[in-house]
């Protein structure tokens, strides 16, 4: 129980980083054996000194231009000073540079289920983003063992095949392109992060491989998995796989025997954090120990029957088992479940088993091996792709409440396995939790989002009903991330999409939504014969399958409960701007007023009535949301989508008539994601 100990109270040590509640685990002390007690606080107070020691080197000059030299790979510059993020379009390639720019603190996440930079970067202990300005100077990287290695595994394969070895043995996943994406669709993706399989199946091998060093082969195992670590950086998934393997491998040479799996890893998760308390939040993290600890509880309690029933059983069992804790985590983050995991992993690992270290030995041997990777890795590319192709099971971010409800229902059920309760008691206690979670389902959303697209426009409607509107996509680059926000907000279909107005800043992202969601109706304007953008539009809905409706002034349109009422534009003749579709959303008496890019000689002639809340036009343009429109329609609230730009939108003139009439005013500029609830 020592381990356990050390390990638990590191844990709560650490998370006193996230906030004050974690000290209330010091209440638990008088509950732990008199022996563990101690080693639990000793962790916890070691955790907590290390905290205290500086851990921030750019403290002070955020804000301010700065000039960094210092080595870059993948993106992250390591100085003298610290490591800094850098941020340059393109992308700079590794090498040896000087760089000016402005140090700036790292992005939170600006739209549901979008990129948190944030958190990415305090997960591997980074706190600072270097914006560069300027590159006065670069060099070519280093040859160095790194490099030499890469060329020897790249070595007469083809670019796909070389992109999946340098990924199983070097942990680089950038050149994977497509590749990566159907290893997450086909639920293979841990296969490729460097953790517990590349590290025991490197272990097994160098174990049979220095057997005439007699106990000796250990240590040199050991020595050659820290070079290894040494040579491919330390992620935190290899990290754990590494210390765990130390363990395994000092005791054999001790004559120890076996190592307890979960004595092991509390031993690995104290070491860790001890050295690195920032990796708690990074996601690697998470789910390297609980995939882990998921294995270590279940699996030995489970039954093993022999032959290839046995061997078929303990693939599912092992997918099941590293999966149970892990389940809440990927549906929030990824927000799909491939429902053909348990048989991709059972079919494909093999061959990935045997990738690992026919890999390893390319290392040394170079094009000797090129022809039995190059085939191994065609039929393992091939089985990936077509796995990828199977189902998903869609899911939107969970919430706390979600989790702790999760948590809640799995612990009865291992309590169950080991004999704690009975399982009738256990399935009782589980489904209690899982009725509960379903609670918040008698309460749908009634809500307005505007996304956070840059200089664009993207507004989702979400009512009772599964009534789901999406007004506008931003530009073609924001496409994904409109596509990403509504699998976060668990959106599966749209009954209309609504294009305002045929530019780009508006309509740009929205052929990529409509092949990546259902929609019932596209809603357009009148057609613009010789306009890139209204044609791209209306061919990739025709290619989905999507009806295409065109509305104008005096077009109204059901949906559920909600009534689109159309104000605008009057002709289809009208000016580019002043084409815009102007609309009001009607919902149980609440109403939403969307304008485009409608200037304010348009304004006047809508049919008037108090809203709720204003879609400010044009992004605060001073040619558009007029003293007469904000009389006449008397706005509580007005929600601007804005980003940076050279327009000066906001300008101060819309902002200060928006002040003047007392209306709050919300900017994606500045909140990221606006949520507006309509209850």
């Amino acid at each position: 129980m020592i381990p356990h100990a050390l390990g638990l109270g590191a844990l709560a040590g650490a998370l006193t980083q996230a906030g004050p509640l974690a000290y209330l685990s010091l209440l638990l002390l008088p509950f732990w054996p008199r022996p563990e007690r101690w080693f639990f606080a000793a962790a916890f107070a070691l955790l907590w000194l290390r905290l205290l020691l500086p851990a921030d080197p750019w403290a002070g000059q955020v804000g301010q231009r700065v000039e960094l030299e210092g080595t870059l790979r993948e993106g992250f510059l390591s100085t003298p000073q610290g490591r800094v993020y850098v941020r340059h379009f393109p992308a700079l390639k590794d090498g040896r540079y000087r760089l000016g720019g402005v140090l700036q603190r790292p992005q939170g996440r600006r739209n549901p289920g979008g990129f948190d930079q944030a958190a990415w970067l305090r997960g591997v202990g980074v706190t600072a983003v270097l914006k560069v300005e300027r590159v006065l100077g670069s060099q070519p990287p280093p040859s160095g063992p790194r490099e030499a290695v890469r060329g020897r595994l790249e070595a007469g394969l083809s670019p796909a095949v070389a992109a999946l070895a340098v990924a199983m043995t070097l942990g680089e996943r950038r050149d994977l392109g497509e590749t990566y994406e159907q290893f997450q669709r086909s639920g293979l993706a841990h296969a490729l992060a460097l953790s517990g399989l590349n590290v025991a199946i490197l272990t097994g091998f160098l174990v049979l491989l220095l057997s005439f060093l007699g106990p000796y082969r250990y240590l040199a195992a050991l020595a050659v998995l820290l070079a290894y670590l040494a040579l491919v950086g330390p992620s935190a998934s290899l990290v754990r796989a590494e210390i765990m393997a130390a363990l395994v491998l000092v005791a054999l040479f001790l004559g120890k025997g076996r190592v307890d799996v979960l004595a092991a890893l509390a031993w690995a998760l104290a070491a860790h954090l001890l050295a690195q308390p920032f990796a708690l939040f990074s996601l690697s993290f998470q789910l390297s120990y609980l995939a882990v600890l998921g294995m270590a509880l279940v699996l030995p309690r489970l039954p093993r029957p022999a032959g290839v029933r046995g061997w078929v059983l303990a693939g599912f069992a092992v997918t099941f088992a590293a999966q149970l804790l892990l389940l809440p985590l990927l549906l929030h983050n990824f927000h799909a479940l491939p429902l053909l995991s348990p048989i991709a992993n059972l079919l494909v690992l093999p061959f990935l088993n045997l990738l690992v270290p026919l890999g390893f030995l390319k290392m040394f041997a170079g094009e000797w091996l090129a022809w039995p990777v190059e085939g191994l890795g065609r039929l393992t590319l091939g089985l990936v792709a077509l796995f990828a192709q199977g189902p998903q099971l869609r899911w939107g971010e969970i919430s706390p409440a979600g989790f702790a409800l999760y948590y809640l229902a799995v612990l009865p059920l291992l309590a169950a396995l080991y004999r704690r309760i009975s399982w009738r008691r256990g399935a009782l206690l589980s489904g209690s939790a899982a009725l509960a979670s379903g609670l918040g389902l008698l309460v749908p959303p009634a809500e307005y989002w505007q996304l956070d697209v840059g200089q664009g426009d993207a507004a989702l409607l979400r009512l009772p009903g599964g009534v789901e509107v999406l007004v506008d996509g931003g530009r073609d680059w924001a496409g994904g991330r409109v596509v990403g926000a509504l699998r976060a907000l668990g959106v599966d279909d749209l009954e209309l999409v609504v294009a305002t107005h045929p530019d780009a800043d508006h309509v740009g992202g929205l052929p990529e939504v409509l092949g990546s969601v259902r929609v019932g109706a596209l809603v357009t304007g009148p057609p613009r014969p010789g306009d890139e953008h209204d044609r791209r539009l209306r061919e990739a809905a025709r290619a989905r399958g999507v009806r295409t409706l065109e509305a104008g002034a005096g077009s109204v349109l059901r949906v559920g409960e909600a009534r689109l009422r159309f104000l605008g534009p009057r002709a289809s003749g009208a000016d580019d701007n002043a084409r815009s579709l102007v609309f009001v959303l009607e919902w149980r008496g609440r109403r939403v007023l969307f304008t485009g890019d409608a200037p304010v000689s348009e304004e006047a002639h809508w049919e008037a009535g108090p809203v709720d809340v204003l879609k400010v036009g044009h992004h605060g343009s001073a040619g558009s949301t007029g003293e007469e429109l904000l009389e006449r329609f008397r706005p509580r609230l007005a929600v601007i989508g804005v980003g940076a730009n050279v327009y000066g939108h906001p300008t101060p003139a819309v902002l200060e008539r928006l002040r003047r009439h007392g209306v709050a005013v919300r900017r994606t500029d500045l909140e990221g994601a606006v949520r507006v609830p309509l209850r």
